[in-house]
This record gives structure tokens, sequence and C-alpha cells, in this order.
């Protein structure tokens, strides 16, 4: 069974985010790393870039694929994980921890009402 910490909300697109006050780190989820085999390549969105729930904001590519990573919430970047630029491996050794992508601060918070909780996100991968 694939991790999936309960602390998260998940998006049906396989991102989470983590939320502390009114910032939200983004990231991929475990399911979506072994999808996507070794993870060679990460291109962030650029600090300051305002972006909508849903809307296209980095790419991930890997020895298989190239992806589009969509933010789960809206906001304004306020941070990017220069350490997964540098070693994109962490997306697949750590993506709930150093393998994080982006922080936003929210600018609706009520959008992570529309999120995935940790058993409904399960439901989703396992077809449960």
């Amino acid at each position: 069974m694939a991790n999936i910490p309960s602390d998260l909300k998940y998006a049906k697109s396989h991102e989470w985010v983590r939320l502390a006050g009114d910032v939200a780190t983004v990231g991929i989820t475990d399911h979506a790393q072994h999808e996507l085999t070794d993870v060679v390549f990460v291109e962030l969105p650029a600090l300051g870039r305002k972006v909508k729930a849903g809307e296209s904001c980095a790419v991930v590519e890997s020895v298989k694929t190239a992806s589009d990573i969509y933010s789960p919430v809206s906001g304004e970047v306020t941070d990017v994980n220069k350490g997964v630029v540098d070693n994109p491996a962490l997306a697949n050794t750590e993506p709930y921890s150093g393998g994080w992508f982006f922080k936003l601060k929210l600018s609706n918070p009520a959008e992570l009402n529309g999120l995935l909780g940790p058993d409904q996100y399960r439901a989703q991968i396992t077809g449960a």
C-alpha cells in the first residue's frame, strides 16, 4: 500500500498540500513518483507567481515521461525547493519531506475543502 500521510490534503492529479497557517507546501505523492519512475529534472514556478487551483505551474521529467504539476490551491509562490531542482531524485526518495516543490500563500483557503482526504485519495489510487 502506498504511503499516504494523514496530515495532508490531496488533489486528484496526485499533488499533496501541507498547511501551516496560510502557507501551503506542495509536492507530488508517493504514488505519483512511483508512476513516473526515476525523476531526472524538475522545473518549478517563479517566486511571486500567482497561480490558480488546477493551473499547471511546474514540470517533472522522468526517464519515462514529462508531466505537468498542477497547483492544488490558488495563491502566490513564496518559496521553491532548490534542493529538488539540484537533486531531482528527492522527488522519488523523499516525496513528503525533502522532495517538496513549492510553497504558496493561500488566496482562497476554502479551496482546501475541495481536496481529498487521505482515505479518499487511497480509494482513488487503489480503486477501492
